[in-house]
């Protein structure tokens, strides 16, 4: 009898122990199939795959000509993903959304440091960041304009930040350089004042006072 019970519990216990294993390896392949289907892997994306990821979530507004000259309804958007593949990603984006003037002087452009925005996004909402109070007008008699961009990642370094490859006067955004493919959208914009960036105006050395000095973790 004793033996009889023996055995008995001895395959109860087989029984049980398979049963788990099976639900183990159904729960493992559930959680494996949801991680695909709904989530993008994004964990071996390249700085190219990030930046063009990031640009097709990109956009800017109030920034067109005459839109708002003084750009305080200015903004930078990374929207939801409405489009493509819609799926969230896996892992969270780093993405930093990054302001500097341009000034024109009489050895080229300076180009200065104005603020610096940091945010995750994976695609599911709307993140925006509003341009900041105090960007340059050209009303100190200097041809002076903001560029703005946004990229995945780190803050740059030194051989990454902005370049321009003309005339400061009649650049666009064709010719802004960045030594790196981390950037997935950027924006020159229009001077506030554009008789101050008229080619024939000679170019006068920007006022000390006209810089701003934001700390990396101001919104």
């Amino acid at each position: 009898m004793h033996s009889i019970q023996t055995r008995l519990r001895h395959g109860a216990l087989t029984a049980c122990a398979a049963a788990l294993a099976l639900l183990a390896a159904g729960c493992s392949q559930a959680s494996a199939g949801a991680q695909a289907g709904g989530c993008r892997d994004n964990g071996h994306w390249s700085e190219r795959e990030q930046a063009a990821w990031l640009r097709t979530a990109v956009a800017f507004r109030g920034t067109a000509d005459g839109a708002d000259p003084s750009h305080e309804k200015a903004s930078v958007v990374v929207r939801a993903r409405h489009n493509g593949d819609v799926r969230v990603l896996c892992r969270p984006l780093a993405v930093q959304v990054e302001f500097w003037t341009l000034t024109a002087t009489t050895t080229g452009t300076q180009t200065s440091f104005v603020m610096r925005y940091r945010l995750s996004t994976n695609g599911s909402r709307t993140r925006t960041v509003g341009f900041p109070a105090g960007l340059p007008t050209g009303q100190d008699g200097t041809c002076a304009r903001v560029l703005v961009a946004a990229y995945a990642g780190a803050p740059p370094a030194e051989v990454e930040l902005p370049t321009t490859t003309r005339d400061l006067a009649a650049s666009g955004d064709a010719d802004v350089r960045f030594g790196t493919e981390r950037v997935g959208a950027y924006r020159l914009l229009p001077p506030q004042d554009s008789a101050q960036c008229d080619p024939d105006r000679p170019t006068t050395s920007p006022s000390p006072s006209g810089s701003t000095t934001w700390n990396i973790d101001h919104p």
